[in-house]
């Protein structure tokens, strides 16, 4: 299945907290392109997609494997890795990332000290350099409005060359529930439906996570 996608992977080295946002021209992005797991790492696979990939990545991590060695190993399982972008992104280390040499253009990356950017079948460049320089500079930003934001510049740079269907905005912080997890399916304006629900998330279940995390780690303790 073709994803044309653009991507960030990110991590807060403040927080921990690792997410993915991502937007493509096919439906339901959220359900084949990022994995993210809380204390361990972040991935995300794209173009001619295989899910697998970024299963398969933070697996590796959670192996105590380092973000390169991860990338390398999940692709080496796969014959058409050509075809195939994927990101690591650990909770501590290096990120990695791979473009295939024949994914459809324009394809390519930029990597950050703690995130990866990803696209093909972009407008051009000047799309994962919107992405890449808005991320950068919100470094004083909360790691989900920062990936929201980073993704909204890139449509505003033109994103993909088709167009856009679907979105997806996924960050986990600790174990208990997802910090945030929002997936538009299929809508004429993905990503800014995306931030019509984060704002409503962000009002209605963010100003308690830090009370919803604390009761939800005294449950797991009662459990033990």
């Amino acid at each position: 299945m073709k994803l044309s996608t653009f991507s960030i992977t990110a991590r807060c080295p403040q927080t921990g907290r690792v997410g993915v946002a991502v937007a493509t021209a096919s439906m339901a992005v959220g359900a084949l392109c990022p994995v993210v797991v809380p204390e361990i790492g972040a991935a995300a696979t794209q173009a001619w997609v295989n899910p697998l990939l970024a299963e398969t990545a933070v697996r590796y991590l959670a192996d105590g494997r380092d973000a390169e060695t991860a990338l390398e190993l999940a692709l080496k399982k796969d014959s058409d890795c050509q075809y195939r972008q994927l990101a690591v992104v650990p909770v501590s280390g290096a990120p990695a990332a791979w473009t295939g040499g024949k994914c459809d253009p324009f394809a390519g990356q930029h990597l950050g000290e703690e995130w990866v950017v990803l696209g093909n079948m972009l407008k051009g460049i000047q799309v994962l350099d919107a992405v890449h320089a808005c991320f950068a500079a919100g470094a004083d930003m909360e790691l989900s409005q920062r990936l929201l934001r980073a993704l909204e510049a890139g449509v505003q740079a033109g994103g993909d060359r088709r167009g856009l269907e679907s979105a997806a905005l996924i960050v986990a912080d600790g174990p208990e529930f997802p910090y945030v997890d929002l997936r538009v399916d299929w809508h004429e304006q993905p990503v800014a439906e995306l931030r019509r629900l984060y704002n409503l998330w962000n009002k209605r279940v963010l100003r308690h996570y830090s009370a919803l995390q604390s009761r939800f780690s005294d449950y797991r303790a009662a459990e033990c």
